[in-house]
């Protein structure tokens, strides 16, 4: 074969860096060691901070460094295996799912949790489902909005909104908690009542948004992947989870639960 267009670009400077920076970091810096400031690099590497800062975020971006708030540029642990498939499908909330309740509220669904719920998510017309859940899915019915964290070794390194109908859990306005973790639970309790027909999960790489950094201690804009699940029930999808993972220390591991589907569809929004 010839030689091709691309074959002939040269190698990016930043691209470059990123090598030589790495191969510092294995032989100069221990890790949680902070890196000296951009201006003392760039000055190090004869390279403008610019450049520079191409390649830190690459390397941040394949999980070498972290930046944090208030301490800076840090050279980061390797990557923990976060699991999130199984060959046994699963109700969020279940023992030793991994996942802490933090809050549950009650609100009318955005337009991008409607897409997401889709169109009978919650039943079908006129009938009770299945499942137990009643009535089509529709704009003016309010969803349970409920905010959870993954911990791994003492470490945030995720967090999720589950988005559950409010005909899904149908038994949930008797229970008197109005909002926190007590609530959270009565909502993934009352889930789990419903038989649990199948799953699908689809995963993309992200950016922070300001909540989810807080959350993750990260700085906005920082590298995440982005693991969205629907769960259903013989009437339909009975509840999503939109589950935000830092890309710098976790790598996903998935079971028998089937292919990975990268996709590139709005992100919901909190």
């Amino acid at each position: 074969m010839g030689t091709t267009q691309l074959d002939t670009v040269p190698e990016p400077k930043y691209w470059h860096l990123k090598t030589v920076l790495s191969e510092a970091l294995d032989q100069d810096f221990a890790v949680g060691e902070v890196l000296p400031n951009e201006r003392e690099l760039a000055a190090r590497f004869g390279v403008a901070r610019a450049t520079l800062r191409q390649a830190l975020e690459q390397l941040e971006l394949e999980g070498r460094l972290q930046r944090r708030r208030g301490v800076g540029t840090t050279v980061a642990p390797p990557r923990v295996g976060v699991a999130v498939g199984s060959a046994q499908h699963s109700w969020p909330g279940e023992a030793a799912d991994g996942w802490e309740p933090v809050d549950a509220v009650e609100t009318l669904p955005t337009a991008a949790v409607l897409r997401l719920l889709g169109a009978g998510a919650a039943g079908s017309a006129g009938s009770a489902g299945a499942s137990g859940a009643s009535g089509v899915f529709a704009e003016d019915q309010p969803v349970h909005t409920v905010r959870r964290t993954r911990v791994t070794n003492g470490q945030a390194v995720a967090a999720e909104l589950l988005y559950v109908p409010a005909a899904s859990v149908p038994g949930l306005p008797a229970i008197e908690a109005p909002s926190g973790p007590a609530r959270a639970r009565a909502v993934l309790r009352e889930l789990q009542r419903l038989t649990l027909d199948g799953q699908d999960r689809s995963v993309e790489l992200g950016s922070a948004r300001a909540d989810e950094a807080k959350e993750l201690d990260r700085l906005p804009g920082a590298p995440v992947l982005l693991v969205t699940t629907r769960y259903f029930t013989a009437a339909g999808t009975a509840a999503v989870s939109v589950a935000t993972y830092r890309a710098d220390t976790c790598r996903l591991t998935f079971g028998d639960s089937g292919g990975v589907e990268i996709t590139h569809e709005p992100r919901v929004a909190s």
